[in-house]
């Protein structure tokens, strides 16, 4: 099935060279079928490969859904057009009257201060909190998933001795759960952050379950039992080239940064990278969108019961 978005957004076009099936808002009109709601809060700065990125993911499924995009009114992004924003995003004003099946929540470069000293931190709560009632489940990523763990349970951050940047082996430790539902034993995943919660934080918190990790990059998924809230700390939206891009920039900007882990061959940045986490990223989204929103809202959103 098909991912709605707006006609002139710049990842239709990429979508449809790559054979992923987009219905634009002309044609979704003529359908009698009821898509689910996805509300994408985009608080990372490169908002277009952000907004490529998460559509691929969520048009790669048997599902309908339709695509809102918010930012925060408290930031101006300095990295995409004022007349891109105007034209395809909304605020959290202009929609928290309404109900979503689902919501993201993605990272952002800001992980080094403290949640308060963030400028948008109190908007972000105020959502947060407004995702209770209004949203059935949220897909939070990275700084995004550090930053659900700290306003509805208190789990902290902590800064890591170098950043933590590559595609990390992981493995599932509860199989039980339905977000890795058909997922093997072990699968690969990209971390790009430099900070990261403790296991004994989240083990100390009954309503968490940890569902998956790595030796080396940490826990990487974890849940509360109903999957209204999901928290992501690596990046498996992330295209083949976005660690790259990301280490080539900080190279360029004499930040001493390594090469990212099993990411180039031979580790030879001068080489294509191998994507090789791909088939995971589109089962955990699948799965997510299935058992987590579809089969949990009702067909009218506004009876949704999300306490």
């Amino acid at each position: 099935m098909p991912i709605k978005i707006p006609n002139a957004l710049p990842a239709t076009e990429t979508l449809q060279g790559e054979n992923i099936f987009v219905m634009t808002e002309t044609r979704a009109l003529s359908q009698d079928i009821r898509p689910l709601k996805i509300l994408l809060l985009n608080l990372m700065p490169t908002k277009i490969e952000t907004e490529t990125q998460l559509a691929r993911l969520l048009g790669n499924t048997p599902l309908q859904v339709e695509l809102e995009l918010i930012h925060t009114k408290t930031h101006v992004s300095k990295n995409v057009s004022e007349e891109h924003m105007l034209a395809f995003y909304k605020t959290f004003e202009d929609v928290k009257e309404e109900k979503f099946d689902g919501m993201i929540i993605t990272g952002a470069p800001v992980e080094k201060m403290p949640f308060e000293e963030v400028e948008y931190w109190e908007e972000l709560c105020d959502i947060m909190e407004w995702s209770k009632t209004n949203v059935t489940s949220t897909f939070h990523i990275c700084w995004g998933a550090q930053a659900g763990l700290y306003y509805h349970f208190g789990i902290n951050k902590y800064p890591m001795e170098k950043k933590l940047s590559g595609v990390y082996r992981h493995k599932v430790e509860r199989r039980s759960s339905m977000l890795f539902r058909g997922a093997d034993d072990v699968f690969m995943a990209p971390h790009s952050r430099y900070t990261t919660v403790k296991r004994e934080d989240i083990e100390k918190e009954p309503q968490l379950r940890i569902i998956a990790s790595s030796d080396e990059a940490g826990i990487y998924a974890l849940a509360t039992d109903s999957g209204k809230q999901i928290f992501i700390m690596g990046h498996s939206e992330y295209d083949g080239e976005t660690l790259k891009n990301e280490y080539l920039r900080d190279k360029k900007a004499g930040i001493e940064c390594e090469v990212p882990v099993n990411y180039f061959p031979d580790d030879d940045d001068t080489k294509q990278p191998l994507v090789s986490w791909r088939a995971h990223a589109n089962l955990v989204y699948s799965n997510w969108l299935n058992y987590y929103v579809y089969q949990v809202t009702p067909y009218d959103i506004k009876e949704s019961k999300t306490d």
